[in-house]
């Protein structure tokens, strides 16, 4: 059966669709390309078991044209939708909340819309750690109350309630994976691409922002696809939530930095720019559990500061660094 998934050229997204091929799956590949590139999908357009749409899930009318005709081409049914489109830049969110509520809620809402249609009523949904706001951990699944501190994490926790009651109308089966950082190759924004591209223009002095103490979990994507995939295949929950990250406590910021100037092998002056947090809506310090998980099977490989230097690695190799 076919798979949807949205977000199809972005960062996590073109990887997913990688993996699903790789497993013999059919996929059809939505973006809108605002975010995402299609040279992230090389490797698909090689494989005649991909098809790629451009739509802005944004607009129910471009959505209600081209997603069903894509669909029937595939002459096989949705067997789910793998959704991964949203804004991933937290900072414009908070300058322009229209985005999110754009790019994040409205794409889940006309998704939702359109699924019936599709005849697909399963629906796999990328959330986050930011739904649960500036608390202290580690947090389970079932903390309450979620009172997230940026939009982005706002309209993805109003995305999680919307398809939970689609659950008691369109739809059969929702898995909800609230991620953690998430770094590796093809990635377009985060701490360690703003540090690489700060280096690529001034080698000699770098500036981070806050003051170096934030402290977060980072997983690398392709761990971050193993437990997307066994949670898919494993839990046995009508809506499905879970947390997904490392079983450590994070790294800080202050540590990052170091990792990053030690792989150029060059001196770099460090200059902080203050605070304890890097942008409005920032969590500076967070600490979930992923027990549930655990219990569930799936363990992490790698701890943070393992993500961290493994997409250094990748990173540098992919701007052609020595």
């Amino acid at each position: 059966m076919a798979m949807l998934v949205t977000g199809a050229a972005g960062f996590i997204g073109s990887h997913l669709v990688d993996r699903l091929l790789d497993a013999g799956r059919r996929v059809v590949g939505v973006d809108d390309l605002s975010r995402g590139s299609e040279g992230n999908l090389a490797k698909a357009f090689l494989n005649p078991r991909f098809r790629f749409v451009r739509v802005n899930l944004a607009d129910f009318r471009q959505v209600e044209s081209r997603l069903p005709p894509a669909i029937a081409a595939v002459d096989e049914p949705c067997d789910a939708v793998w959704h991964l489109a949203a804004n991933s830049d937290i900072a414009a969110g908070v300058a322009d909340p229209r985005i999110d509520l754009r790019d994040t809620f409205m794409t889940t809402f006309n998704l939702l819309e359109i699924m019936p249609v599709l005849g697909c009523r399963r629906m796999l949904f990328a959330s986050t750690s930011a739904v649960y706001g500036e608390r202290a951990g580690p947090l389970t699944e079932d903390a309450g109350p979620l009172l997230p501190i940026s939009q982005y994490g706002a309209m993805k926790l109003a995305s999680e309630a919307a398809i939970s009651a689609a659950c008691e109308a369109q739809l059969e089966r929702a898995w909800i994976c609230r991620f953690p950082n998430v770094v590796g190759p093809r990635s377009t924004h985060g701490i360690l691409f703003d540090l690489l591209e700060k280096l690529s223009r001034d080698p000699e002095t770098l500036e981070v922002l806050g003051d170096g103490r934030q402290r977060k979990p980072y997983l690398h994507v392709f761990e971050l696809l193993d437990a997307m995939l066994f949670i898919w295949s494993r839990a046995p929950e009508k809506r499905a939530v879970y947390n997904i990250g490392p079983e450590d406590g994070g790294v800080e910021v202050a540590d990052i930095v170091q990792t990053v100037i030690e792989s150029t092998g060059r001196p770099t002056r460090i200059r902080y720019a203050g605070g304890d947090r890097g942008w409005i809506g920032d969590v500076p310090r967070f600490l979930y559990s992923v027990d549930k998980l655990a219990g569930l099977g799936w363990r992490p490989m790698g701890d943070s500061a393992n993500a961290i230097r493994r997409s250094v690695a990748e990173l540098r190799a992919g701007r052609g660094a020595a």
